[in-house]
């Protein structure tokens, strides 16, 4: 008796989550209004705000130059790339010094002298160093569309927002069976779930491709140097003091990433998210959050890595139970409610595969949704290896930073002149009023170069010049 409630609780719970993990990934796609809203304003060709992009890079040689270049092409008038390596990286190094001689008006070299080194720390660094009004983040791999700036630098001036999240897309889909998977991931994410937590106002931010006024940044001193998901923190530390975050999406400019180039790295990838996740929770900042309902979605957001892992368990161990058991009919019926919901999901990714290859142009085979369907069971296995992994590391104390290497498996020919179809208004939401507490950093006159120099650099109005 005991054993069948058991066992209808868990289905009910498990139905009830992922029917709520569904509807929320289908936000964007509720009406044809509610699309459009996610996407950029057109620009009004009068850029005035200017822009510092922190590249923090470790061992990513093999890529950085070529999304220095990228950022290069940007159309905006008034930024700079401030280039972060690490002391004892002399390759990266090497390929940073060499953009910066190259174009010493725009990239900066800024060198990070932590002994244990991870990306919040690299950021960090830097900030002291930025003079512009925007701080924007990138990664070492990206490949960044030339008007994304002028975008964001409307959607900061329409809006009078504090913070403008763009979209990051993997696009490797078809170089694995995982990839795949991981790129739709990505999709469903950047396309609509954040849209959705913007409008409630707790958004855990993205890694890259995130734009915050610069003095919000250093009244918050920053990133947390010792969280392992310092973009989900950061989000949370912000939206819990009601800053207003504006999330856009358009597929024309979208940062261009590629997967992890195997599944031991994607593995490893995951498990620094979920620990990040899961460190996020425990240090409590959403409960500062004004609304019960904004808390409820903080407590479910961040718990659901290890949620969804357990359902990736639980799930055929009560197929199991129901066919192989000698259960009630009732209760047989209940534990196949998951099966539901996980079939319907399935549907879900099928379309959402087909509006991806329609949407970036690629072209999607037969055989991709069938690796697709498949490939779920086994990937649901991999998630749920990573959230015990994660709940490992954390409980031993092992918080170092897992690197992620590329190898450009995304990259395509730039293309400056690309045309920029109309675009519709974003998204935005704010919370609560309120300010961030902190120090502010003072900024900083010179750069530190890779040999560990300072260099005198122009003044705003003479780069403007």
């Amino acid at each position: 008796m005991y054993t069948s409630v058991f066992i209808s609780a868990i289905s009910l719970a498990l139905f009830w989550m992922a029917a709520f993990t569904l509807w929320w990934q289908m936000h964007a796609w509720r009406t044809p209004e509610t699309l459009a809203s996610t996407r950029f304003d057109r620009p009004d060709g009068e850029g005035r705000l200017a822009f510092s992009l922190l590249l923090p890079a470790r061992h990513e040689q093999a890529v950085l130059e070529h999304t220095i270049d990228r950022l290069l092409e940007s159309s905006h008038t008034d930024y700079e790339i401030i280039v972060i390596v690490g002391h004892d990286d002399p390759e990266t190094a090497a390929v940073a010094e060499r953009a910066a001689a190259g174009a010493p008006e725009r990239v900066r070299v800024v060198t990070d002298h932590h002994e244990a080194k991870n990306k919040p720390k690299a950021l960090n660094t830097a900030l002291p160093h930025c003079r512009g009004d925007i701080v924007g983040v990138f990664d070492a791999e990206d490949q960044v569309h030339p008007e994304l700036l002028a975008h964001v630098d409307h959607a900061f001036r329409a809006t009078g927002a504090d913070v403008v999240q763009g979209g990051v897309q993997l696009i490797n889909f078809h170089s694995s069976w995982y990839s795949l998977r991981n790129c739709l991931e990505y999709f469903f994410w950047f396309r609509s779930r954040l849209h959705l937590h913007a409008e409630k106002g707790f958004i855990p931010l993205g890694g890259n491709t995130v734009f915050v006024r610069t003095e919000v940044l250093r009244e918050a001193d920053g990133w947390d140097p010792n969280c392992l998901a310092e973009d989900c923190d950061l989000g949370v530390r912000l939206s819990s003091v009601g800053k207003k975050v504006v999330v856009a999406y358009d597929s024309d400019m979208v940062t261009r990433e590629e997967t992890p180039g195997s599944l031991m790295s994607l593995l490893k990838q995951r498990t620094r998210w979920n620990q990040g996740f899961l460190q996020v929770y425990r240090k409590k900042d959403w409960q500062r959050l004004p609304g019960r309902g904004q808390r409820w979605l903080a407590r479910y957001t961040l718990m659901t890595p290890f949620m969804q892992a357990a359902s990736g368990v639980i799930i055929p161990l009560n197929c199991a139970v129901a066919l192989f058991l000698d259960v009630p009919v009732g209760i047989a019926i209940v534990t196949f409610l998951p099966m539901i919901t996980a079939l319907v999901t399935f549907v879900f990714e099928i379309v959402g595969l087909h509006d991806f290859g329609r949407q970036y142009g690629l072209r999607v085979r037969l055989g991709h949704y069938v690796k697709l369907v498949v490939g779920g069971p086994f990937y649901q296995v991999m998630l749920a290896g990573a959230a015990i992994r994660a709940v490992w590391r954390e409980q031993r104390g092992r918080n170092e930073w897992e690197l992620t290497s590329h190898t450009g498996a995304h990259l395509a020919p730039s293309a400056p002149g690309a045309k920029i179809p109309a675009l519709a208004g974003a998204t935005a939401t704010t919370g609560a009023t309120g300010t961030a507490t902190g120090t502010a950093t003072g900024t900083a006159t010179g750069t530190t170069t890779a040999t560990g120099t300072t260099t005198e650099t122009p003044s705003r109005e003479d780069r403007r010049r």
